[in-house]
C-alpha cells in the first residue's frame, strides 16, 4: 500500500524524472495514496505512468484536491481531470508543470465525474447535478477558461459519462440513481430509479432521443464506441437490485446500435458491478473489480471470456492491445497473449488513458 510518505517521494521523483522516449508507452491515470494512520487524510494524485519493459513507473504526478475520476487528453500535451461525483473541481494540467488551471463549480451544482471536448475544441461538456432538485445537467464550458457558459438538462438523474456521436450530437448516460446533497454518494429511493441513454443536439441541448432498458434497476454508467465502423455504443452497467441473487446475476453490458438498447448476457455471475469499458481486440471489455477481472463480449453481444486481475478497473485501448490496471499489476493483452507488468505501490482509480 502506498503511504503518504511514499506518495511524496514518488511525486518528488516524478518532477525530477527525465524526458521519456516517444517510444515508451504512457498512461494518464489517477490514483490514491493511503494515509499512514487514522489521523491523516487520504491523498490523491493524477499523473503519467511510463510502461517500461518490466514495470510501470511514475513519470509525472500532481496532487489534486479530492479523488479524481474522468480524464481527457488534449492537443498540445495538456490533460483535463474532473472530481469524482459529487465533485467540485475541474482542472487542466500540463505534465511537468507545478501549477494547474482549476475551476470550482457553483455551490448549488456538483460535477458527476466526466468531461469531453466539442469537435472544434472550443467548448467542454461536463456532466453535473442540480443539488436542489437532483436534476441532471450538461455544463457547457469555455475550453480556454473552463468557465460555464450555459447548461442543458439531461432529462434524467445522475448523468455520468458522455460522448460525441459521429453526427455531432451528444450521448449521455443517465445513471438514474436518486441522491440528496446532504447525503452525498448515499443511494436513496432506488425504487425511483430512472436510468436512460439520451441524445442531445449540441446547438442548444434539444432532446433528439431517449432510450431505457426493460430492467429499471440497471444503472447506465460508462460508455465507449466500438464495432467495425465505430458506431456501436457499449455501456457498462451497475445493478442496484434489492435482491442479492438478482444483483449477482445482473448483466454488465448494454449495446446501442443507434435505434435499439439491449443487454448482453454472461455465463457467469459478475457481482452486478461494471467498472470501466473500452473497445479492444475486436470486442468490448468491461472491468469487474468486485470479482477481480474483466469480461469480454463481441460486437454481437456474444460472450468471449473472462480474464482474472485483482481489483481490475482502469481499461485503455490502442490498436491491437488492451491495457488493464489492477491492484498490484497491469495486464497488456493482444488477441493471442496476455503479459503482466507490476505497477507502483499505489491504488489505481477507475480510469486511465493510453497516450500516443
Amino acid at each position: 500500500m502506498l503511504t503518504r510518505r511514499h506518495c511524496l517521494a514518488l511525486g518528488a521523483a516524478a518532477l525530477a524524472a527525465p524526458a521519456w522516449s516517444a517510444a515508451t508507452p504512457r498512461l494518464l491515470a489517477a490514483w490514491q495514496c493511503e494515509p499512514q494512520d487514522n489521523a491523516e487524510a487520504a491523498r490523491y494524485q493524477i499523473g503519467l505512468l511510463a510502461a517500461q519493459a518490466d514495470a510501470l513507473v511514475v513519470a509525472r504526478a500532481l496532487d489534486v484536491p479530492t479523488r479524481a475520476h474522468g480524464l481527457l487528453a488534449e492537443a498540445g500535451g495538456t490533460v483535463l481531470a474532473v472530481a469524482r461525483r459529487p465533485g467540485d473541481w475541474l482542472l487542466r494540467w500540463k505534465p511537468g508543470d507545478a501549477e494547474p488551471q482549476i475551476a470550482w463549480i457553483e455551490p448549488d451544482r456538483a460535477f458527476n465525474g466526466h468531461v469531453i471536448a466539442s469537435r472544434d475544441g472550443q467548448r467542454l461538456y461536463t456532466t453535473e447535478t442540480d443539488l436542489e432538485t437532483g436534476a441532471g445537467l450538461v455544463g457547457v464550458r469555455d475550453a480556454a477558461t473552463l468557465e460555464k457558459q450555459e447548461e442543458w438538462p439531461t432529462h434524467g438523474m445522475d448523468p455520468h459519462e458522455l460522448l460525441l456521436d459521429a453526427d455531432g450530437s451528444l450521448l449521455v448516460a443517465n445513471g438514474g440513481i436518486p441522491t440528496l446533497p446532504e447525503t452525498g454518494r448515499l443511494k436513496i429511493g432506488l425504487e425511483r430509479m430512472d436510468a436512460s441513454l439520451v441524445r442531445l443536439d449540441t446547438q442548444g441541448g434539444t432532446v433528439l432521443g431517449q432510450w431505457r432498458l426493460a430492467d429499471p434497476r440497471l444503472s447506465l454508467r460508462h460508455i465507449a464506441w466500438g464495432g467495425r465502423d465505430g458506431r456501436l455504443l457499449g455501456i457498462a452497467l451497475q445493478a442496484e437490485h434489492s435482491d442479492a441473487a438478482a444483483k449477482q446475476a445482473a448483466p454488465l453490458l448494454a449495446l446501442f446500435d443507434g435505434k435499439t438498447l439491449r443487454t448482453a448476457a454472461a455465463p457467469q455471475p459478475l457481482a452486478g458491478y461494471g467498472g470501466d469499458i473500452t473497445w479492444a481486440n475486436g470486442g468490448f471489455a468491461v472491468s469487474t473489480p468486485k470479482v477481480d477481472g474483466f469480461a469480454r463480449w463481441g460486437a454481437d453481444g456474444r460472450w468471449q471470456g473472462f480474464t482474472a486481475l485483482a481489483e481490475a478497473c482502469a481499461l485503455a485501448a490502442e490498436p491491437g492491445r488492451l491495457w488493464a490496471g489492477g491492484r498490484e499489476e497491469a495486464l497488456v493483452a493482444d488477441a493471442a497473449t496476455v503479459a503482466a507488468r507490476p505497477v507502483p505501490a499505489l491504488r489505481l482509480d477507475n480510469h486511465w488513458l493510453r497516450l500516443g
